[in-house]
């Protein structure tokens, strides 16, 4: 068999990476982190609480619209607010489907110590999608092989076929396993191979890639030891979305140079960023560099 994908090598899942060529990397990104959080510290409750929700907002916000979804950003905040018990005034209902959005983000980061299991992933796709799609399992083959498509009929262009429907139950056998375990990998470095690694599977039908970066955001949470969220990798990603389907495709390819160095690129990009957060008070912000 051609191998065309990482997931179809004989050493799958067995990843690798340059650890001096990531090193200065991940030092930086650590060491904005603690910038951050100490920044973030000392600005007061109230200060904390809005930064939380602009970034816990424009999280939500972002995740959906990477995957062409645009939801209401006045729903959003007022789904968010409530559910923390932040007061901003007069309240917007949220629809069915921003509820549920929000519900599988702050379950994410609200509840980032109990074990990540396969039954918090079917309540995460089951939040995700409140009505009209088959939730509780993962994806089946009924239809064909699971891909990533783009182009009119016709002249349609697979950017990744996923594993086989009847892998599944052993990929993630091995996935969750993997992320549970007290492991020395960088916290960082294991929650962007976390995110490559999940959405490599592909185990549902749909909404992989918001789950995946959820998954990110729950390792990120735990290396924090925090559930407040003062940054958002889905903005990051949102704003070189097509760098990041691009290298994401390459490495699931195994022709990115990234790989070819074993470098496992694609959801650190964001990482080597600028970690912001932005509190308002009296139209102030605040940011680390």
């Amino acid at each position: 068999m051609r191998i065309k994908y990482i997931h179809q090598r004989n050493d799958w899942p067995g990843f690798q990476w340059n650890a001096v060529t990531i090193a200065e990397r991940l030092a930086a990104t650590r060491y904005r982190q603690g910038r951050l959080l100490e920044r973030m510290e000392g600005l007061g409750f109230k200060l904390q609480q809005e930064a939380v929700l602009q970034t816990l907002t424009a999280d939500v916000l972002k995740s959906s619209e990477i995957e062409g979804e645009k939801l209401d950003a006045d729903q959003v905040r007022s789904s968010i607010a409530r559910r923390l018990g932040i007061d901003i005034g007069t309240l917007t209902s949220a629809d069915r489907n921003v509820e549920g959005v929000v519900e599988m983000m702050l379950d994410t980061t609200s509840h980032y110590r109990p074990p990540l299991t396969a039954e918090r992933l079917f309540g995460s796709h089951a939040s995700l999608f409140p009505a009209g799609r088959k939730t509780g399992a993962w994806r089946y083959d009924n239809a064909g092989p699971m891909q990533v498509i783009s182009g009119p009929m016709g002249r349609e262009r697979v950017h990744y076929e996923a594993p086989a429907a009847a892998r599944i139950d052993r990929e993630m056998d091995a996935f969750l396993p993997w992320f549970e375990s007290d492991s020395p990998m960088d916290p960082v470095l294991k929650a962007g191979l976390a995110h490559l690694w999940f959405v490599t599977i592909h185990p549902f039908d749909d909404g992989n890639g918001r789950i995946a970066r959820t998954v990110a955001d729950l390792s990120l949470a735990r290396s924090e030891n925090s559930p407040q969220r003062f940054y958002s990798m889905s903005a990051q990603i949102r704003q070189e979305r097509s760098t990041y389907f691009d290298i994401l495709e390459q490495t699931q390819k195994g022709t990115s140079p990234a790989i070819a160095s074993a470098e496992a690129k694609s959801p650190m990009r964001m990482s080597h960023r600028r970690l912001r957060a932005v509190a308002i008070e009296d139209e102030t912000s605040i940011s680390v560099s």
